[in-house]
């Protein structure tokens, strides 16, 4: 698909009890992914820290191994804190089932955040629907996997399309299986860490004007200052992996963010949606005084 589709007004959308879009507090993603390391405890942890720092949601990440580990990697050996296991062994020893969710549901309920996950395939989108998540969060990694997003689209809720490593064209026909009503399109770069030079944040703009939904940004860099430059060019959700900390074993710890600074992504968020206004100028109360006392007015 080589044109862009015709954009409509932005419009908000709905995430549990939040909406997402102009004007709106910036909906704040902490990703747990798979940062767990099949621990419940950990995630248990995971979601205090995000609540306590102010997200709305913590996110995770569902697969169904023997569909998601391509055949020649399966039994290609591992080392990992459990010992040595083929990769397959491995992927099952990370992935929560059925009860481990539940306890997450709970639990996140119990703390007034949210959650959802990324599903990789159909059965795990069937997987997370007997939970009832309030959205399905689209990896970069499955923008071209028809299959899964025709799946998605089926379920009726608003779904949130990351957009690493893709191609215009490729979000173009991911937007027209999915349609624009309930979608939430993150602007994102799959390098981790990703370096500044790859954040490319005008690229929030170019999706805004050419989609008409609400955009948002997904953040794999150290630090905190592309994430709060994301927030000024308008992006409406934010979305950071977080970590106990960025030492344990796994491949995303590293371009993590730890319970503090966490907290300070969110504290400065809430500063910038206060600082941006509304864009009209006008004589703002701390100024009458100073104006009074030093402005001179000349012929």
């Amino acid at each position: 698909m080589s044109s862009a589709p015709e954009a409509p007004a932005t419009a908000t959308v709905r995430i549990g009890d939040s909406e997402i879009g102009p004007g709106e507090p910036v909906y704040v993603i902490g990703e747990i992914g798979i940062n767990h390391n099949g621990d419940v405890d950990i995630a248990r942890r995971l979601i205090n820290i995000a609540a306590d720092a102010g997200c709305q949601a913590v996110k995770f990440q569902k697969r169904t191994p023997e569909i998601c580990v391509p055949l020649d990697q399966q039994g290609k050996i591992r080392q990992t804190p459990w010992g040595e296991m083929t990769y397959l062994e491995y992927k099952h020893r990370v992935e929560f089932g059925a009860d481990e969710y539940g306890q997450i549901a709970k639990y996140a309920a119990d703390r007034g955040i949210d959650w959802f996950a990324s599903p990789w395939d159909v059965p795990s989108v069937e997987f997370l629907e007997r939970f009832d998540v309030v959205t399905h969060k689209v990896a970069s990694a499955s923008i071209t996997d028809r299959e899964l997003l025709r799946a998605l689209a089926a379920t009726g809720k608003p779904i949130i399309l990351s957009t690493g490593m893709s191609t215009l064209e490729e979000i173009d026909e991911a937007v027209e299986i999915l349609g624009t009503d309930g979608l939430v399109i993150l602007h994102a770069t799959s390098t981790y860490p990703l370096p500044a030079e790859e954040a490319n944040l005008r690229t929030i703009t170019t999706l805004q004007e050419r989609y008409g939904v609400p955009v948002g940004y997904s953040g794999h860099e150290r630090g905190l200052q592309i994430s709060l430059a994301a927030v000024t060019m308008g992006a409406v959700m934010v979305e950071r992996h977080i970590t106990l900390d960025r030492t344990m074993w796994g491949s995303d710890h590293a371009a993590s963010l730890e319970p503090t600074g966490l907290e300070h992504l969110v504290r400065d968020i809430r500063i910038i949606e206060q600082a941006l206004g509304d864009g009209e100028k006008r004589v703002f109360p701390g100024e009458v005084e100073p104006r009074a006392r030093l402005r001179r007015v000349t012929p």
